[in-house]
């Protein structure tokens, strides 16, 4: 049946609704704001599972691969690179807790990966040096040592950055995060 020209005007005279649109283009009602969220979320949801199952992998092969955690390699790669490193040090290049460092470092040592020397005036401070079956180990392990995600991060550029800090800042006030959970390792999760 034919429309007449008053309906039309009518029609027309009306608020633009964009889910009017939709429905008369494709038949298909545009989702609301609610839906829209929820998939946004699941979306982000994936990308989170994509971004840590690329790290637990990684951290796989390198357990596999070398015998030793990730945070361990990471150590051990500190510690090759900075010979007679001290643990604050090791610390602060890690970005962990000095007790977390600590651990790490005993761990080290009772696997004869590094030694311990107390040089210089103050002895109370400790060095760290790495031995042969330690750099053996390093040989073995895929790198990027610290890690596949430090590396990803440093490769974005300085605005990304920003956001991703501000809106990951939300996130963790949203989940009420425990502050201590930033000082461990990802490869010792």
């Amino acid at each position: 049946m034919p429309r007449s020209r008053g309906s039309e005007i009518r029609r027309r005279s009306r608020p633009y609704d964009l889910s009017m649109v939709s429905q008369r283009n494709t038949g298909i009602p545009e989702p609301s704001a609610d839906i829209r969220q929820s998939e946004d979320a699941a979306h982000v949801l994936r990308q989170f599972r994509q971004v840590l199952n690329t790290v637990k992998t990684h951290f796989q092969q390198v357990e596999k691969k070398s015998g030793l955690g990730g945070a361990q390699v990471w150590a051990l790669s500190i510690v090759q690179q900075r010979p007679g490193v001290g643990v604050n040090d090791l610390s602060r290049a890690m970005d962990v807790h000095q007790s977390t460092a600590s651990n790490l470092v005993k761990a080290l040592i009772a696997k004869s990966l590094v030694e311990v020397r107390r040089e210089g005036a103050d002895r109370r401070s400790v060095q760290l040096y790495l031995l042969p079956e330690g750099a053996r180990a390093l040989r073995k392990a895929p790198g990027p040592f610290a890690g596949v995600l430090p590396g990803a991060l440093q490769a974005l550029d300085a605005a990304t950055l920003r956001r991703l800090k501000k809106d990951l800042a939300q996130l963790i006030v949203v989940l009420n995060a425990d502050e201590k959970g930033a000082g461990i390792p990802l490869g010792d999760m």
